[in-house]
């Protein structure tokens, strides 16, 4: 995406309207279903402890071959002395991947929704040649979005050393927990340059697993999930709309479940004075929820190691880091590289979607845009 390209924004007028529809459409439910099934039955329903013992699913190593055709495409790409913002399918050509990269699209989207991608030898790199292939692959899966109110599509994830409970700070900016969650785009990508001393494993959990086993467990639980919820923007606003946004947490339209959930940002919305207050049956169902995809049963966990590639799709999985302890050297810290991608042929989403999305546009929705955004690409590891 071009370096100082401008979004356009969503009137305050339609994010009231859509806010209404939602409420009024009652249980985060379109007309033409009006209830979900008793059980979802997707290849995105999987539980964890199943998928940890068939890796070969969801565990793919890059040959070497791959690994050079990568390696090339950096190296042109930069012998042209273009901005990282400007790189395409077209200036980073990926012949012999550019097919895998298709089947992966659809594995997430219709598959299990995630892949790790093992074997790129990232320590021989410059962090920049790295972000090069990272953002080449990310080009050939979808369109790049904004990840904070500064207009990145390229996010550092990193302990910056905040506090974790202060209202303006992004849990990824810290070495927290940081609770299951989803991120507010189509797809999260990772590389993970180097990881923690300790800790800090990746854990996904699929919200279709989840919603099936409250529908067998708590079925009186399960309607609360699909009424609006305040979630806290922590501070990224975007003009004339609220410092928060309701979106249900679970969403059934055009006959697919739909998760967009962190209860992190939940709970910290109830600070602000006009955000509706949760009821003591959507707490005990969010909390439910949570004990859910914290069930070890239910959720995998996998350590990522230099060089490894997560792609996540957040329409279907939740996913989590644990808490970790880094390296006092500041060249062997913790330090991820994150894209959020909006996908081409992706599927529908609700009209209240546009409160965070800012447009539902297949192909073009998602992203953190606030008055005076310009998309960038930083290489700085402190952004």
């Amino acid at each position: 995406m071009p370096q100082g390209e401008k979004v356009v924004l969503q009137s305050p007028v339609l994010e009231i309207r859509e806010t209404v529809k939602c409420s009024k459409k009652g249980l985060g439910m379109d007309n033409a279903h009006t209830r979900p099934p008793s059980m979802v039955d997707t290849p995105s329903a999987w539980y964890g402890h199943e998928m940890a013992k068939n890796t070969d699913i969801w565990l793919t190593y890059l040959s070497a071959a791959e690994v050079s055709e990568l390696e090339n495409a950096a190296e042109h790409f930069q012998s042209d002395n273009l901005d990282l913002g400007l790189i395409s399918k077209e200036n980073f050509s990926l012949p012999l991947l550019e097919p895998r990269l298709r089947d992966l699209r659809e594995k997430l989207m219709h598959g299990i929704g995630f892949e790790l991608i093992r074997g790129l030898p990232v320590t021989a790199y410059s962090q920049k040649i790295a972000a090069t292939i990272f953002c080449g692959i990310g080009a050939h899966l979808g369109r790049p979005r904004s990840q904070n109110a500064a207009g990145h599509i390229l996010g550092h994830v990193r302990d910056l050393g905040l506090n974790a409970n202060d209202a303006g700070t992004r849990i990824y900016q810290t070495s927290e927990r940081q609770t299951f969650h989803t991120d507010s785009t189509d797809v999260v990508g990772l590389m993970c340059l180097r990881p923690a001393k300790e800790g800090g494993q990746s854990l996904l959990a699929s919200t279709a697993t989840i919603y099936n086993e409250m529908q067998r467990r708590r079925p009186d639980l399960v309607p609360e999930m699909f009424k609006p919820v305040a979630t806290d923007r922590r501070g990224e606003v975007p003009p004339g709309q609220k410092a928060y946004f309701e979106i249900p947490v679970l969403n059934w339209h055009r006959g697919l479940l739909t998760g967009i959930y962190q209860r992190q940002y939940v709970n910290s919305a109830q600070r602000l004075p006009d955000a509706p207050r949760l009821s003591g049956a959507q707490v005990e169902a969010l909390d439910f929820f949570d004990s859910l995809a914290n069930d070890p049963q239910l959720h995998l966990s996998m350590e990522l190691q230099p060089g490894d590639m997560q792609f996540v799709y957040n329409h279907a999985l939740l996913h989590d880091r644990t808490a970790f302890i880094d390296w006092p050297e500041p060249d062997k810290k913790r330090h991820l590289l994150r894209l959020w991608l909006s996908l081409p042929d992706d599927r529908p989403l609700p009209e209240c979607f546009r409160q965070r999305y800012g447009s539902i546009d297949i192909g073009n929705r998602g992203g953190i845009i606030v008055e005076g955004t310009k998309l960038n690409v930083p290489l700085d590891a402190k952004n």
